[in-house]
């Protein structure tokens, strides 16, 4: 009888065993996945940065030229 119970608590420690590994596994695989999705986050940050400063001296260069244009209408009108 106790043979029998033996068997059973050595089968539940090694399902319990089987289980840690596959959870240790997903886990790895998780690892490497978050990793990934942070390169790529922070890839995505570096652009979406240099899209807004791009804009930002787009807009300096049109306030700039509206600027010039404004200058040049107002001396048309002088004349």
């Amino acid at each position: 009888m106790s043979f029998e119970v033996f068997e059973k608590l050595e089968s539940k420690v090694q399902q319990a065993i089987d289980t840690i590994a596959l959870l240790q596994m997903e886990i790895d695989e998780l690892k490497e996945q978050n990793g990934a999705l942070n390169q790529e986050l922070q890839a995505t940050k570096s652009g979406t940065e240099s899209l807004v400063r791009e804009n930002e001296q787009l807009k300096q260069e049109q306030a700039t030229w509206q600027e010039r244009l404004r200058t040049l209408l107002g001396k048309m009108e002088e004349v």
